[in-house]
């Protein structure tokens, strides 16, 4: 692991700058889910997952409280890593089918796992003021990942965030082609499967969020999943 991603984890890890979020969090870890009573809780924020040299980055939302706020690795040890991690493995992105917990052997072939926030919030929905100021460490973590050409962004949260990024960082990148104030928001529409080539060559995919919610109600299928990595695969190829 490079070290500027050494440091930025390590500083993840001991944020405690969002009372609330500190607050549910560890209630979590301490109260645990019936199923997990044996298991000892992360109860931390949740640094990201993956390749440093990733082409690809997913771009999530936030921990899930029974998931990776009691197992420390995005995606791992709940539902939706259930559904999104063999279609990593399937489209060439992982090493193995399963995400248990932190040490079970799992490797990230040319993609990184980010979220918008890295605490786990109260019914899966973070605030405005939450978001702001783990964009900080967003901000960071994107701008050591120099490799990325496609960016999957899992529901309108990250969606947005991701945006938002854009809408910080534009100005640095061209003053010609970015407003500072009002990125054009407009332009890009969330729905599942929208492709968009962004003013720093970049591509956007929109998907649905691999929610228990809507792989169960069929929202988002398998085959949904897998086109949109396939396409992540082949727009970090061209």
């Amino acid at each position: 692991m490079p070290q500027w991603l050494t440091v930025l984890n390590r500083e993840v890890i001991a944020c405690t700058r969002c009372p609330r979020l500190v607050a549910y969090r560890e209630q979590v870890a301490r109260e645990k889910r019936r199923a997990y009573r044996d298991c000892e809780y992360w109860g931390k924020p949740v640094p990201g997952f993956g390749d440093p040299e990733a082409r690809v980055l997913i771009m999530g939302l936030a921990p899930g409280a029974h998931g990776s706020n009691r197992t420390g690795r995005p995606f791992t040890g709940d539902a939706s890593g259930k559904f999104m991690f063999p279609v990593l493995y399937e489209t060439g992105f992982a090493s193995q089918p399963n995400a248990t917990d932190r040490n079970d052997g799992l490797k990230l072939k040319d993609l990184y796992i980010t979220a918008a926030v890295r605490c786990a919030p109260p019914a899966n929905k973070p605030t405005p003021g939450e978001l702001a100021e783990c964009s900080q460490f967003l901000d960071r973590e994107i701008a050591g990942l120099e490799n990325v050409k496609v960016v999957v962004a899992l529901g309108k949260i990250g969606f947005d965030a991701y945006l938002n990024y854009l809408k910080r960082r534009g100005p640095l990148l061209n003053r010609e082609k970015y407003l500072s104030k009002t990125y054009p928001f407009k332009t890009y529409l969330f729905k599942h499967g929208a492709s968009y080539r962004l003013l720093d060559g970049k591509v956007l995919l929109a998907s649905y969020h691999p929610s228990n919610q809507n792989t169960q109600t069929g929202v988002l299928t398998r085959e949904m999943f897998v086109a949109i990595f396939k396409e992540a695969a082949k727009l970090a190829d061209e």
